[in-house]
């Protein structure tokens, strides 16, 4: 989620609230497997970057997990996310793992092996 330049971090941080009280289903699939440290490391959900606002994620380890549905296969998209990623890598100095949501809804344990290897 990318919001205007100049937004105020108020607008920012009430934007991740809100995204936290509507999370998409692959997102509740895997916060229901995230939080309260099940893979032994705390986890925040749509964790503000900026003007960005990112799926997940874990401090110990400086990964954020990202979670791809069906909007991001349009190249355009795409585009956007690979910039949008790059910014956030080169400012926070964070890793990205994006997992489709497709990949979380239908098999969770694959999901969470690819976090683990990643961490």
């Amino acid at each position: 989620m990318l919001l205007r330049p100049d937004a105020p971090l108020s607008l920012i941080i009430q934007r991740a609230r809100a995204m936290r009280r509507a999370p998409t289903p692959s997102e509740a699939i895997l916060w229901s497997a995230l939080r309260g440290k099940r893979l032994g490391v705390r986890w925040r959900r749509q964790h503000p970057f900026g003007v960005f606002i990112c799926d997940f994620y874990c401090p110990g380890s400086r990964l954020v997990v990202e979670i791809d549905g069906a909007v991001h296969l349009d190249p355009n998209r795409r585009f956007a996310d690979a910039r949008r990623q790059a910014a956030i890598e080169q400012s926070f100095a964070v890793r990205f793992l994006r997992l489709s949501a497709e990949l979380v809804e239908r098999d969770l344990g694959w999901a969470l092996a690819m976090i683990r290897a990643a961490m």
